[in-house]
């Protein structure tokens, strides 16, 4: 397991809205998740609000990422129905020592809606090395 020292961060775009919604109309969908996933407060995780992943086509996107761990992109949620499926998949990354959760371990809206993957920081790209 990771040390307590090197939380995860979960990246909620709070700008995704449903098709043909008006700004102002009511609050954005990514916003919703956004305070649902906070008011969840999983354990070791930092849920940060982020304007815009630019996936607007692709419904409520969130990030995983941490030092020394895989970053993923997923898109797809819905506010009101997909806060306990995140934190399942949090929890696994949580759980992993960088990020790489097992294809089949990971919830099925997960392995369906991955929109990215990216490796590890390095030591040396951070100027540390």
């Amino acid at each position: 397991m990771r040390p307590p020292s090197q939380p995860v961060e979960l990246l909620v775009c709070t700008r995704c809205r449903r098709d043909g919604e008006q700004a102002g109309d009511v609050e954005r969908p990514g916003a919703e998740l956004f305070r649902g996933l906070s008011e969840a407060a999983i354990d070791g995780v930092d849920v940060t609000p982020v304007e815009c992943l630019s996936n607007c086509s692709r419904g409520c996107t969130i990030a995983l990422r941490g030092a020394g761990r895989w970053t993923y992109v997923y898109g797809g949620f819905e506010a009101g129905v997909d806060v306990g499926t995140i934190c399942e998949g949090v929890r696994k990354y949580v759980d992993s020592t960088d990020g790489l959760v097992p294809w089949r371990e990971r919830p099925e809206h997960f392995r369906k809606n991955c929109i990215a993957r990216l490796p590890p920081l390095s030591v040396a790209m951070l100027g540390e090395g």
